[in-house]
């Protein structure tokens, strides 16, 4: 079987596409979170938490319980998840209630489910 050569035989730039794309694109500090992002979202269990969270607030004891593991390693995942912005804890007493900090983890969920179940 022959492999396919990837790329360009003729040295040709197309000036102004690459102009017109050059100043289109965001900051390197913009892409630099949003790869922190999908490195956030790269866990199973991140994901699993996350999933959970849709279902509604959540404390660690539970989380814990629904995903078989340790409180201290559910903690752990939990505050990767709170530093990047995802979630939110509610305090009630000696008990922390999480929950999605906001729709935009939904819409990003619904588009990875659609885009892997197609």
């Amino acid at each position: 079987m022959r492999k396919e050569k990837m790329g360009c035989d003729v040295k040709v730039i197309h000036e102004e596409v690459v102009s017109r794309v050059r100043q289109l694109m965001p900051q390197h500090e913009r892409f630099f979170d949003l790869a922190q992002l999908f490195k956030v979202l790269g866990d199973a269990t991140r994901v699993k938490i996350i999933w959970a969270l849709f279902q509604g607030e959540m404390c660690v004891c539970d989380i814990a319980s629904l995903l078989k593991m340790s409180q201290s390693a559910i903690s752990h995942q939990l505050r990767v998840l709170k530093q990047a912005r995802l979630i939110k804890g509610r305090r009630a007493g000696k008990v922390v209630y999480y929950a999605l900090k906001d729709r935009h983890i939904e819409n990003i969920f619904a588009q990875g489910w659609e885009h892997i179940h197609e």
